[in-house]
């Protein structure tokens, strides 16, 4: 069924009730509504964060770069709840004034700082650690493509796909049907790449699959945007298929995917992390 005619009015005005799910805390306006300070633990870096596709990226980064010896790599991890609007407080609007998680602070050296953003978080740890990142030029190229790659494309597949397959108040042909096609058409190009190599750089993991992983593995496992799987066949797409499932298998993916999730099974849900010992009795490999 083809859409109403919809006319835009000569000059656009918000409408509070026009938001789908997440009416309550869109809004056309930065900045933060609510003074609180963030909570802030003891370990060189603080993550402010949920375990979306987005925040899953730092947490696997950090607890890779710990499961590879990097113990300068120690963090807390807080949970924001975007639902109930934990982005637009004081706390974390000064470390992200674009109020998305994830966002870092860096208190490894004498003055603390913050980064945001997920690609940018995933470079700094990189060159901090010298980790997951090629140093030779073309090399180097390659990985930062593939992760730029996916903040670019990232929109499409979330706020594009998901918007409107998932959370819009009506299911539009139009901008499924849009959506649909380019979260295909990314699929097809992550498979295209890995059928030439085994990463998505290269022959090394990097954080190119780091950034990339989070968003295309719950397609192909079914656990995001309810029956999308089927919806794309995503079965089509082979060799994305064994890249997920060969990253999986890593200690520090395992982890990291569960750090600030709120939701789902009990003993995949770990809201705050503070220590590996924290992991204990939580199930990983599900």
């Amino acid at each position: 069924m083809a859409d109403p005619t919809y006319t835009p009015p000569e000059v656009w005005t918000y409408d509070s009730e026009n938001g789908g799910k997440f009416a309550n805390i869109n809004r056309p306006t930065a900045g933060a509504r609510e003074e609180k300070a963030l909570r802030e633990g003891d370990h060189p870096f603080q993550l402010h964060s949920l375990a979306t596709p987005n925040g899953v990226k730092v947490t696997i980064m950090l607890e890779e770069l710990l499961e590879a010896g990097h113990t300068g790599a120690e963090y807390d991890a807080y949970t924001v709840n975007i639902g109930e609007g934990d982005q637009f407080t004081s706390g974390f609007v000064g470390i992200n004034p674009n109020s998305k998680i994830p966002a870092l602070l860096d208190k490894s050296g004498d003055t603390p700082f913050r980064v945001f953003e997920s690609g940018a978080i995933l470079v700094h740890l990189a060159e901090k650690f010298g980790a997951f990142l090629p140093t030779e030029p073309a090399a180097r190229a390659e990985v930062l493509s593939w992760v730029f790659w996916q903040v670019a494309s990232g929109p499409f597949i979330g706020g594009g796909f998901g918007h409107f397959y998932a959370y819009a108040p009506e299911k539009w042909e139009y901008p499924i049907n849009r959506y649909a096609m380019e979260v295909k058409r990314i699929f097809d190009v992550a498979d295209q790449r890995l059928g030439e190599s085994r990463f998505l750089g290269g022959d090394d993991y990097s954080i190119a699959d780091i950034a990339n992983w989070p968003w295309l593995a719950p397609f192909t496992t079914g656990h995001i945007y309810n029956e999308a799987k089927t919806f794309l066949s995503i079965h089509e797409y082979k060799n994305v298929g064994r890249w997920v499932e060969e990253i999986f298998a890593r200690p520090g993916v395992q982890r990291g995917r569960i750090v600030n999730k709120v939701w789902g099974e009990e003993d995949m849900q770990l809201a705050e992390r503070h220590s590996a010992a924290d992991f204990e009795g939580k199930n990983l490999t599900r």
